[in-house]
């Protein structure tokens, strides 16, 4: 029996609609919630020796609401105490769109985090600018809000700096940068900074906000893709590198595809010399 075109069209049009949802349901019900770690070794420009291997743990895009939960926050810091980091870092949007509801909770469960060298924060773009700092500084860690803090790793100077969402002219950025001395590591939220960053020949720097693209679809790709200089990974630009991790939670729709959450170890190695 021959087959109409109208008829054909219908079937391709359900088969589609068929797989999207068979997508969608296992980027729900699977993917978002197949955390991982993920060990990076990131190239630094003028790395003193003694600080090759140095291990940061990165955790960025919490996002704490009612699809991303307590034990998944607790999952997330589990998995990255398990790595045993010699500093801990946190990139920002630790709630949804400034949710004070989650605010607490969120710093409640980041408050596990340890590290021989300290815990430090920036803020996010989903961030307040007074109760989610104030929560995280009550279970101690510092919040970089355009600031800069050094420590004295194996005798040698890190500097970490840390900028706001909203922070983006190269001179506001070198305002932070001033005085900055051995390895600087700066903990952008947006990896868009990266051009300010290599203009200010920053040899570090840890970033967050895409979440890798969240859903990647084959062939397509990710729509956010076009924004970023990377999704996630490593980039270079000049002598600098960054590192841009896809992070916990999810925002706009709770599903990953092709995408799975992660929390990062983040070892520092020499640069090749060019």
């Amino acid at each position: 029996m021959a087959i109409s075109r109208r008829t054909l069209l219908k079937g391709l049009v359900a088969t589609g609609v068929g797989a999207a949802t068979g997508v969608g349901t296992y980027g729900y019900l699977y993917e978002r919630d197949a955390l991982r770690l993920v060990r990076v070794a990131v190239p630094v420009a003028g790395l003193a020796p003694s600080l090759a291997g140095l291990r940061v743990g990165f955790i960025t895009d919490v996002h704490r609401s009612r699809w991303v939960t307590h034990d998944d926050v607790v999952s997330a810091v589990n998995l990255l105490m398990a790595a045993q980091p010699d500093v801990i870092v946190l990139g920002g949007d630790y709630v949804t769109w400034s949710d004070r509801e989650f605010v607490a909770a969120s710093a409640e469960s980041l408050g596990a985090l340890t590290a021989p060298h300290g815990v430090f924060a920036i803020l996010g773009n989903h961030d307040d600018d007074r109760d989610m700092p104030a929560a995280l500084v009550a279970r101690g860690v510092q919040v970089l809000k355009d600031a800069r803090t050094r420590l004295t790793i194996r005798n040698e100077t890190l500097d970490l700096a840390g900028i706001r969402f909203w922070t983006r002219r190269p001179a506001d950025i070198a305002r932070v940068l001033r005085g900055a001395a051995g390895t600087v590591v700066l903990l952008a939220h947006d990896p868009r900074r990266l051009a300010e960053a290599a203009e200010l020949k920053v040899p570090l720097m840890l970033s967050g906000h895409t979440h890798g693209g969240q859903v990647v679809l084959p062939l397509m790709g990710a729509i956010a893709a076009r924004k970023f200089p990377i999704l996630a990974g490593i980039a270079r630009r000049g002598s600098t590198t960054l590192f841009v991790s896809r992070g916990v939670g999810t925002v706009y729709v709770p599903v990953r595809i092709n995408c799975p959450p992660e929390v990062a170890l983040v070892t520092l190695e020499a640069a090749p010399r060019a």
